[in-house]
């Protein structure tokens, strides 16, 4: 049984890893006769995987798409790239991307061998993100995204050292339910053993999360579900401001840019209405100007008062001399 099992997995791998085999130089490299093969064939399709047949002497196997995805088998280097990729999506705004991402990303680490794990660690380490978009996240940890993770879905309590915006550091033991990416930020949602209550955690302010191998009962959320519960947070703590500009561009162009970040609302003549809400008018200002267009300030008066200002320094921006002054 583990000759043929490991038989199978050789034969999958050997499936996957090119479009069409002829089925003489498949059962060539696996070292067994053509009946053999076709065993091996039928066990595969047995476990849900799609594979078409040729018949004749010229006849072969191919792998096909089928109506569900079946267990994939990946390579050392593929599992690597596989989580390295996964690192970077939960590090991206894409709607509906990084939350599943992070699902992944905690299955798979939970079964990588250490080995590979180190690997991947050491690639992430040494990898710097391009992304303008993404400063609110760069510091949140990818492992943290994965061990917090894999304790919501496990009902695991966490503990963890937590910085409230005043500075102050706090110990906390917390039942986790859900991670929530909002904005371009990172949040956990649990309920706060020490203070008796549902709580909201910015990832960038959380340290060192560890599983304490207890399990707990799920609570119910009071709130729709934990995003509605996170922005209901950020609107009582947070002043914020109501951003709405005109912008001379079609919408289609503006959402390419910046709708991720905003709501954009075609108003015809080649123009769009964009909305968003900050806590920062500097967001905006840097957002209207990847957008590569004239725009008018609706509201707040603020808004207009920080693109001047961003105007005048750069319009007083020179090209700075030489070391030692000289300039020719």
């Amino acid at each position: 049984m583990a000759n043929t099992s490991a038989r199978t997995l050789r034969l999958l791998s050997l499936l996957q890893a090119r479009t069409y085999w002829p089925g003489a130089e498949l059962a060539g490299r696996l070292e067994v006769s053509p009946r053999t093969l076709r065993r091996d064939i039928d066990r595969l399709r047995e476990m849900g995987y799609p594979i078409h047949a040729q018949r004749g002497v010229e006849g072969g196997y191919q792998l096909a798409a089928g109506t569900a995805l079946p267990p994939l088998l990946v390579d050392d280097e593929e599992a690597v790239a596989l989580a390295v990729g996964l690192q970077a999506a939960a590090e991206s705004a894409v709607e509906g991307i990084a939350e599943s991402s992070v699902r992944v990303l905690a299955k798979v680490a939970q079964v990588m061998p250490a080995r590979l794990r180190r690997r991947v660690e050491a690639l992430g380490a040494m990898t710097v993100p391009a992304s303008w978009g993404s400063a609110a996240r760069t510091n949140v940890d990818p492992r943290f995204l994965t061990s917090i993770a894999v304790a919501c879905r496990d009902t695991e309590r966490l503990r963890f050292a937590y910085t409230a915006a005043d500075g102050q550091r706090t110990d906390r033991h917390v039942e986790p339910h859900r991670l929530v990416l909002l904005g371009r930020r990172w949040y956990l949602v649990g309920y706060d053993l020490a203070r008796h209550g549902w709580r909201t955690f910015r990832l960038d302010r959380l340290t060192a999360p560890c599983g304490t191998g207890t399990r707990f009962r799920p609570r119910e959320l009071p709130a729709a579900d934990a995003a509605a519960f996170v922005r209901a947070g950020i609107e009582n703590v947070t002043p914020g401001y109501e951003v709405e500009v005109l912008v001379d561009a079609p919408a289609a162009a503006v959402r390419e840019r910046i709708g991720r970040w905003s709501t954009v609302e075609d108003i015809g003549a080649g123009r769009c209405r964009v909305r968003m809400t900050t806590d920062s008018l500097d967001w905006p200002v840097m957002a209207l100007g990847a957008v590569g267009a004239d725009f008018q300030v609706v509201s707040p008066a603020e808004l207009l008062d920080r693109v001047r200002d961003w105007g005048r320094r750069f319009s007083q921006a020179s090209t700075a001399p030489p070391p030692g002054g000289r300039t020719g």
